[in-house]
């Protein structure tokens, strides 16, 4: 992911998705900071109809940003150890000029939008170790719920 290839983001855009509520096919996170649990995000999203997640907005909905190759190396690594099989992912990194940022911030905020999949049949297993079982997630509304 090199500099040229960041996208943009205008304030229009940038308002409706923190207008937006997380739901079925829309999650944001403040920072990767679960493999396990992104990788369970992932899993649901590819098992009902693909999603999208925004890393770099906190839980208030404050654009904080956040190092996309960081972000971007914890859900690929999540997704190699507990998705099976893997989730076919796509990251963009998005940049936002904050007009009122706090006296210790930046102006421009870069985030990541990983945009998920849908898997075809049979699906993506979530799996904690190695030696565990398979289980099986989808998206329901804003959360992601294991059926197996």
């Amino acid at each position: 992911m090199d500099k040229a290839k960041i996208e943009k983001f205008d304030e229009e855009s940038m308002n409706y998705i923190l207008k937006s509520k997380e739901n079925q096919s829309f999650d944001r996170k403040q920072k990767i900071t679960s493999k396990k649990k992104i990788a369970k995000t992932i899993a649901a999203f590819a098992n009902t109809n693909g999603g999208e997640i925004v890393v770099g907005i906190s839980d208030q909905n404050q654009v904080i940003g956040i190092d996309p190759e960081e972000e971007k190396y914890m859900i690929e690594s999540a997704n190699e150890l507990h998705c099976h099989p893997k989730a076919e992912l796509t990251f963009k990194k998005l940049s936002y000029l904050d007009n009122d940022p706090s006296p210790y911030e930046s102006a421009d905020k870069i985030l990541l939008l990983v945009q998920v999949r849908k898997a075809p049949s049979p699906g993506v297993f979530w799996r904690e170790s190695e030696n565990s079982e398979d289980k099986f997630y989808i998206r329901q509304g804003d959360r992601s719920i294991s059926i197996s």
